[in-house]
């Protein structure tokens, strides 16, 4: 008689699932738009995972959907291996537009989550001492975030994310707005705080390039209503410095085969939203 595993030897369950999801709403207007079709992801426990396709095109759906904040119109959405109710706190955010408060000083806003979520201040004080140090950010922990540049606000951001160590970070386009060689330098950031923390990722992005680098995985959408048109294992290997693998042989051959998949998707998004111009001025 075979053998069954035992329950210590069972793979575990995946940390995110979209299985066969379609998100349907009303517009202003009143008029019923499906944002997501058939949409089928996994994400397991550790991986980072990231999401490319044409603007408009529902990447950021898929983070609502797993957030709570949105509900599937049909299939199933589970997270560790149970449905969707509401927030969860093993879930952290980063998103285009950090969630700074103007008014609190920088340590202040690094231990906003642990102090909410009950911790001592003294002992959330010296975590969040900890936290500015790991991002390079010591020298600034009085200072407000008005008083920071766009790279450093991010660093307190990420910070901000990581201390409550999430179980699953979601980040939507979190370095769109910085110049390249900050978006470049927070890459690096970002690799080396997943690496330790090891939280499962999707990354919702416009830059290809970002993806790859980040990324375990990388899933191209369609052009919206978005379903997954193709996923492409990133097998660079670990650890990355993000600043030097993009000038690497294999890194511009999966850059030039995924584009080449994803470029289809962006001229017929393109085309379609020229079209609704029209079809609106007529």
């Amino acid at each position: 008689m075979a053998a069954h595993p035992s329950p210590q030897s069972a793979a575990p369950t995946p940390a995110i699932e979209l299985i066969n999801v379609s998100r349907r709403f009303l517009t202003p207007d009143g008029k019923s738009m499906t944002a997501i079709r058939d949409f089928t992801m996994t994400v397991e426990r550790g991986e980072f995972v990231a999401v490319v396709g044409p603007t408009g095109c529902g990447k950021s759906t898929t983070l609502n959907l797993v957030t709570g904040l949105a509900k599937p119109s049909s299939g199933e959405v589970r997270v560790m291996g149970g449905p969707v109710n509401g927030i969860d706190p093993r879930i952290g955010f980063a998103f285009q537009t950090d969630a700074l408060f103007p008014w609190r000083s920088v340590i202040d806003n690094v231990i906003a989550g642990p102090l909410f979520r009950g911790m001592n201040r003294d002992k959330a004080m010296d975590l969040g001492r900890k936290w500015l140090a790991r991002v390079h950010l010591s020298a600034h922990e009085t200072k407000y975030p008005h008083q920071l540049s766009g790279g450093m606000r991010k660093r307190v951001a990420l910070a901000q994310t990581f201390i409550n160590e999430p179980q699953i970070l979601l980040m939507d386009e979190p370095f769109s707005a910085l110049d390249v060689q900050t978006r470049v330098v927070m890459h690096d950031e970002l690799l080396s705080l997943w690496s330790q923390s090891k939280a499962s990722v999707v990354f919702v992005t416009h830059d290809l390039e970002e993806a790859i680098a980040l990324a375990d995985k990388v899933y191209v959408l369609t052009a919206g209503p978005a379903t997954v048109k193709s996923v492409y294992p990133i097998d660079i290997p670990r650890p990355r410095v993000a600043s030097e693998i993009r000038y690497e042989q294999h890194f511009i051959d999966l850059s030039r085969t995924i584009w080449n998949d994803l470029r289809d998707e962006v001229t017929r998004g393109a085309s379609r939203a020229e079209a609704q111009l029209t079809e609106t001025a007529e």
